[in-house]
């Protein structure tokens, strides 16, 4: 049984292994994404938070992670998915390959993450976003109408960076 975030791994748009263990220590921020969806825009927001809190040294990490699984608004496949987050935000943060967040085929990390969050807190649309403390434990979820740029994300990225 996985005690923190740092037991998952994630396969990246290229499908390469991304062992979260690799970032034990920092604080991750891992967002469910979509190309198509209303909340799309917060990629811009998304790539702000790399900027200001990923380049100190164990600053934050964001990880998003593709997910198809909300009104179908994910349909690219990982080449179509990082050139649009390329193209249309200049994103610079690990993006992984497309995965389920939700339901049977969830993948595991979305489990782990909906049970740490509680029943309110398992992805519900795109950009649910899963803040993590440098010792691996879930500090707190957002939902979607949670822009990158609120200051309660804000604030709350302060206080485990």
């Amino acid at each position: 049984m996985a005690e923190s975030v740092y037991d998952f791994s994630l396969k990246t748009l290229r499908g390469e292994d991304f062992p979260l263990g690799a970032l034990r220590g920092r604080p991750l921020l891992i967002v469910n994404t979509a190309s198509q969806c209303g909340f799309t825009p917060q990629y811009a927001g998304l790539q702000a938070l790399q900027t200001a809190w990923g380049g100190q040294d164990g600053g934050l990490v964001i990880i998003g992670v593709p997910s198809n699984d909300f009104g179908n608004q994910e349909p690219g496949d990982a080449t179509a998915i990082g050139a649009f987050c390329e193209a249309n935000y200049g994103v610079t943060f690990a993006m992984m390959e497309k995965a389920h967040v939700k339901g049977a085929d969830a993948h595991p990390l979305f489990r782990w993450l909906g049970g740490q969050a509680g029943f309110l807190g398992k992805p519900r649309w795109n950009f649910y976003k899963y803040l993590t403390k440098r010792d691996g434990s879930l500090a707190e979820w957002f939902s979607s109408k949670t822009a990158p740029e609120s200051p309660k994300l804000q604030s709350a990225i302060k206080a485990v960076v």
